[in-house]
């Protein structure tokens, strides 16, 4: 059985460090056998969450859609001043949206959650608020989660990363998230 796993992440910059991370570990969940949906940079431009207004523009509902059909996600935020970007945090707002579904919020998803700052105490904190969040959403972080140091790793257009233990961390939390979807899924 094919599970989809949903990557929300990265920043307003195109090919930011935080998307290409994301991309590794959504490579990871597709490597174990999942559908793989990115939703990052661009399409996370969303009005504040309103949840008194029921009208949604076209790339919120899209994003709700995929999150509702999602059997796990990967998150990865940028840390700015040691928390979430508010352009992560604002997509995860969203998924108030999945309130009133059978599946409320992010209930009994795999959620791999991934940091990249330039430097340590912005990335952990960074990580510590994601998880946070996705306890608060129902949602099951997977046990392997990444701080980068986004100071000392570096990510290229093709896919790489300047450390391979860091690239193998990204590719072992998307696997970890289609694992443990595939689990429930069957």
């Amino acid at each position: 059985m094919t599970v989809t796993v949903v990557g929300i992440g990265g920043s307003l910059r195109p090919n930011s460090q935080s998307e290409r991370a994301l991309r590794i570990a959504l490579s990871g969940a597709a490597d174990a056998g999942a559908e793989v949906i990115e939703v990052s940079g661009p399409e996370l431009v969303l009005p504040f969450y309103d949840p008194a207004v029921a009208d949604r523009p076209d790339n919120a509902r899209r994003l709700v859609e995929a999150l509702r059909a999602a059997d796990g996600v990967v998150l990865v935020s940028p840390g700015y001043h040691g928390t979430v970007s508010g352009l992560v945090k604002n997509a995860l707002d969203y998924v108030e949206d999945l309130r009133g579904d059978s599946r409320v919020y992010l209930d009994g998803r795999a959620v791999g959650c991934v940091a990249t700052a330039r430097g340590w105490q912005a990335s952990v904190t960074t990580l510590t608020a994601l998880r946070s969040i996705v306890h608060a959403l129902r949602g099951w972080p997977t046990p392997l989660g990444s701080a980068i140091n986004s100071g000392e790793v570096e990510f290229d257009l093709e896919g790489g990363c300047s450390d391979p233990t860091v690239a193998d961390t990204l590719r072992t939390i998307g696997r970890q998230v289609a694992t443990f979807a595939m689990s429930q899924a069957g």
